[in-house]
This record gives C-alpha cells, sequence and structure tokens, in this order.
C-alpha cells in the first residue's frame, strides 16, 4: 500500500522546520513571560503544512494555534493536536456544537450569532469564544462599545459560552507611518475598557506589531508571516529586531535536454525563437502546481547560476535555457539557496507585483513537501497519495 511518506515526482517543496523553531524561539525571547504565543497556521500553515508547522511551534514556545475557519482546525484535531486552537474567522452558528465538541475556540462578533448559537449548542456542552473588535481593517468585528457590551451580555447569562478572549487586528502595522495603527490601538484600548469583565486573553498584535511595538502585546500576539521567516513587509526589513530565517524551499529536476537550432520555438503561442543553438531543459512543474505564467521571462538556479525560464509555463510543465547541455536529474531551485546563489520568496514576489505571503501560499498541495529537521529529511507529505490510500482502506 502506498502511504503519504512516498512520492513519485521530481518537483517537490522543502520546508525547513529548524528555521521555524529558531524564528518562534527568537520571537518568544523578546515577550514578556506573561504574554501568550498563538501560532498562525491557517491556510495550510501558509503553504508549509499545518501538523507539521503547529508541532514546531507549540515545541518552540507557542501556547496556542490560530485558523482562518473551523475545517483548519478540525484537521488539525483529526491528526493528534490538542493544543488550543483559535478560528479567527466567522463560523456559522449552526457548527457551535461541533467546535464545542472538538475543544475549538470560536470568533463571535454579531448579536445574532450569539442567538442564533443558544438554539444550536447542547445543554451540557460549552464552547469558548473570542470577541473580534473591528478598530479599523474593516473586515468583520464588533464596532462600538453598545454592540459590545450587548454581546457580552448575551454571553454572560449563558454559562455554556466562556468568553475567553478579546482581540483586533492591525491594517497598516507593517507600514512606515504608524499614525493609523496608534488610532487602532487606541480605540482597542477604549473598547476593551468597556467590557464588565476582561477575559483572560487579550490580543491584537500579528507579526508586525509583535517585531516592533511592544505596547501592543497585552497578554498574548498572534505570529504569524514572521514565523516563516519572511518579513511582514518591504519597509520593515531593515529594522526587525533579529533575523529572520526563510522555511520554504522549491526545487525540481530536469526531466529532458535537447539543442534547439536557429529559428526552432518553445511552447505554446511559439512565443520564444532561438537565436542560435541552444540547450533548452524541461521542468515537470507548471501553472497547476502554483508555478504560475506570469514567472515566463524570470529565472531559476541551476548548479548555482540563474537561467531563464523561456517560452509560456504550461500547466505541468515549463522550460528554461541552460549554459551548456546538463545531464536529465540535475537538481533546478525555483525558491531556495543554491551554492552561493539564493532566491528568496521576496524576489519571487517582487516578479509577480504582489507580497511575499502569496508565494508559498500559491505552491498547490499537489507538490509534496519534504520536512527538514536537524539537518535530517523527517517526514514527506504527498496529499494525493494519501487520498488514494483512503479510497483503497
Amino acid at each position: 500500500m502506498m502511504n503519504e511518506e512516498q512520492f513519485y515526482r521530481d518537483t517537490w517543496v522543502e520546508v525547513n522546520l529548524d528555521h521555524i523553531r529558531d524564528n518562534v524561539a527568537q520571537m518568544k525571547s523578546l515577550l514578556p513571560g506573561d504574554v501568550e504565543m498563538m501560532a498562525v497556521v491557517k491556510a495550510n500553515a501558509y503553504g508549509h503544512g499545518d501538523v507539521q508547522v503547529a508541532k514546531t511551534a507549540l515545541e518552540a514556545g507557542a501556547s496556542s494555534l490560530a485558523v482562518a475557519f473551523l475545517d483548519e482546525a478540525l484537521a488539525l484535531r483529526q491528526k493528534g493536536i490538542d493544543a488550543p486552537i483559535l478560528v479567527l474567522g466567522a463560523t456559522n452558528p449552526s457548527y457551535v456544537q461541533i467546535a464545542a465538541e472538538h475543544q475549538i475556540t470560536l470568533t463571535i462578533f454579531q448579536e445574532d450569532w450569539v442567538r442564533e448559537a443558544k438554539e444550536v449548542l447542547g445543554k451540557d456542552a460549552t464552547v469558548s469564544v473570542h470577541l473580534k473588535l473591528d478598530t479599523g481593517m474593516g473586515r468583520i468585528g464588533i464596532r462600538d462599545k453598545e454592540t459590545l457590551l450587548k454581546i457580552e451580555g448575551l454571553l454572560g447569562e449563558d454559562p455554556r459560552f466562556q468568553l475567553d478572549g478579546v482581540f483586533t487586528h492591525f491594517a497598516t502595522a507593517d507600514s512606515g507611518d504608524l499614525s493609523y495603527f496608534q488610532e487602532q490601538l487606541s480605540k482597542f484600548k477604549s473598547m476593551i475598557s468597556a467590557l464588565k469583565t476582561k477575559p483572560r486573553m487579550i490580543h491584537a498584535s500579528n507579526s508586525a506589531a509583535s517585531l516592533r511595538e511592544p505596547a501592543a502585546f497585552f497578554n498574548g500576539i498572534r505570529f504569524g508571516i514572521a514565523m516563516y521567516g519572511l518579513s511582514p513587509s518591504v519597509e520593515m526589513k531593515e529594522a526587525l529586531p533579529f533575523s529572520l530565517k526563510e522555511a520554504f524551499s522549491l526545487r525540481t529536476k530536469l526531466i529532458h535536454v535537447k539543442k534547439l537550432l536557429p529559428g526552432e520555438t518553445v511552447s505554446y503561442g511559439a512565443t520564444y525563437e532561438a537565436q542560435e543553438e541552444e540547450w533548452i531543459g524541461t521542468l515537470p512543474i507548471g501553472y497547476a502546481d502554483g508555478w504560475i505564467r506570469k514567472l515566463q521571462g524570470n529565472v531559476v538556479l541551476v548548479n548555482g547560476m540563474r537561467v531563464p525560464i523561456v517560452g509560456r509555463i504550461c500547466m505541468d510543465q515549463c522550460m528554461i535555457k541552460l549554459p551548456c547541455e546538463l545531464t536529465v536529474g540535475t537538481v533546478v531551485t525555483l525558491i531556495g539557496q543554491d551554492q552561493n546563489d539564493a532566491i528568496a520568496i521576496d524576489e519571487v514576489a517582487s516578479w509577480l507585483d504582489t507580497i511575499n505571503y502569496e508565494i508559498p501560499c500559491l505552491i498547490s498541495s499537489r507538490v509534496p513537501r519534504i520536512y527538514v529537521k536537524a539537518g535530517k529529511k523527517m517526514a514527506v507529505s504527498n496529499p494525493i497519495l494519501k487520498l488514494l490510500d483512503k479510497k483503497k482502506a
């Protein structure tokens, strides 16, 4: 029987768990002893692997986890994670019993939600909740003290609901101008001062605020993008309190090498034409893997040398111009270190005119993840073969 420790393609992601551990430990060392760290592992841990990152973060000093949706929290429970988990986004009130059964903390911000959830929650069940305050992000959250007090009252009259926390999210903590951040921080303090009973945990800081604004620690932070070794913004990179270690690399191998003659073309649309005799290599990665068509014309690393991607990127393959004839099986680095050069996630983000958060999230689950710990391959995650195993069982 196949298992999730196998994969049969020449493209993979390497996730360095030691780097994640170091990033968490470095941040933890900057926090006062009474400030908890919540590790954000939503979106499959920003593409790195939810359970592997969650275990590493908890071992390194995080006390709880955060995800975006209830499904993500349940997936962690199914994989054996028993640490506290907060769902940061909205959850349909009809699912409150499921959350209670699995001891998953929900975010709430609407009076009607509480009323509807009361009708669903079992009479002997309890569910932990955090209140989300919208102090200027403009997504979800309680916007005024009157609503906040009404929701607090609705929760207080029903012992099945345990108000465990209150939080907000900063919109500009990673920018050079912190004036709006200060406005949000002031509003958050004002709103929580209206609560009749302070919840156990008060948290506002994302990675950006955690790295630069101790005044916003309260007694908890949410450590997200920086845990993966990525700066929350380009503006912040030079002012970080410690060096972040990037954890994500993307590699593949040459599966075909051929010589083109002048005038011969490459890929769809024949947009690339050889001007002289050229060696062209084919890579088994394409836009279905998250290596999108817009990356045409940028570079990869082969034996420490930068070589261009030529022709249109296909669904499952793309082509590169080689400096000379190379052997099939030669490793090619799309993201990461190769000898004395490296292609960082920030560089790929600049090619795509986007932020570094998006790049590892783009690399699809059909690309296997290899986990490296203490310099050795610890495990491989391959969702495709895992699904086949389930079908056979």
